[in-house]
């Protein structure tokens, strides 16, 4: 390994480096993301139970027991379960926006080093070529064979290294995407259904109570 960091030049010590750091951001932000999926329907199906029991404590307590942006979501609206439907719509609304930020963090650093990882190679692939030619030059056009390979193998190092590191990158971040997205849409439906929730609710316990039958 380390003989071909030598061979492929100075620029495969910065692919290296793409290459470490690109790893870091994946395995956080794939712990990170393990720990914000929740089972929203199973969260969702013994809230809404709590709340048709008009035992908004224990809902509450049950959310505040779960890790997760969907059940900060469910937090937010629950403490203040009197509201119309309108506001609680605006504050699921901004405790959502104040989630995504957080899901969505150092993901432009892995996208970054997937279109930058294989531009360097191909600059090392330039540079590695361009001592070719200055080595040919040198000797009024004439080189031995093991000379000029190995600048083209310095070039051809890099440009695989580049691709080797920029590939997995690209991958890493359409999986860690997807994975935002989920969440996005658990929070999207949690959201829903609390405001859904607690508006029935509201109207349940604002309804005349029936008069008794003659």
């Amino acid at each position: 390994m380390l003989e071909i960091l030598q061979k492929g030049g100075p620029l495969m010590w910065i692919i290296l480096l793409c290459s470490v750091v690109a790893l870091g951001v994946f395995f956080e932000r794939l712990i990170y993301l393990h720990k914000a999926s929740i089972r929203v329907g199973e969260l969702l199906g013994g809230i809404s139970l709590l709340i048709r029991k008009n035992r908004m404590e224990e809902a509450l307590g049950e959310c505040s027991a779960s890790y997760g942006p969907v059940s900060r979501i469910l937090q937010a609206a629950l403490l203040r379960p009197t509201e119309e439907r309108a506001v609680l719509q605006s504050i699921t609304t901004d405790a959502a926006l104040l989630e995504i930020p957080k899901l969505e963090r150092n993901l432009p650093i892995l996208s970054a080093l997937a279109y930058v990882a294989p531009l360097v190679g191909l600059l090392g692939t330039v540079l590695g070529l361009l001592d070719a030619f200055l080595i040919l030059s040198a000797h009024g056009g004439y080189a031995t064979t093991a000379e000029l390979s190995r600048s083209v193998y310095e070039s051809l190092l890099n440009a695989a290294a580049g691709l080797a590191v920029a590939i997995p990158a690209f991958l890493g971040h359409s999986y860690l995407t997807s994975r935002v997205n989920d969440i996005i849409h658990d929070m999207e439906r949690g959201g829903i259904e609390v405001v859904n929730l607690l508006t029935d609710r509201t109207l349940r316990t604002a309804e005349p109570p029936t008069p008794p039958i003659a």
